[in-house]
């Protein structure tokens, strides 16, 4: 499919495709980084790591704000958004550390 650009878009049904096509890459990338979640959740116990570090959540976040920001998308939209997507990967991952060592 050529990736057209929102202002190439003549119709609906051409916005439409290309969100479409937006979404199934999106979709493809979350299922990669839920990859990396299963591999944290077996390396912490290694190294004697919870699946919740309070640090990392919020250097994450502000990372993503970062990122956010200098694309032009609303800050506050994304940190809402990495925000369920953390704490969706933590509930994964206590799922083989269990919440104790949360």
């Amino acid at each position: 499919m050529t990736i057209l650009p929102p202002e190439d878009c003549a119709t609906m049904a051409d916005l439409r495709r290309q969100i479409d096509a937006l979404d199934a890459e999106l979709i493809g990338m979350l299922a990669r980084r839920a990859g990396y979640i299963d591999r944290a959740a077996e390396l912490k116990p290694g190294e004697g790591l919870p699946a919740r570090i309070e640090a990392r959540v919020e250097e994450v976040v502000g990372n993503v704000r970062g990122a956010a920001e200098a694309a032009g998308l609303d800050a506050d939209l994304a940190e809402a958004l990495w925000r369920r997507l953390i704490d969706w990967s933590i509930e994964r991952e206590e799922k083989v550390l269990g919440t104790a060592a949360a």
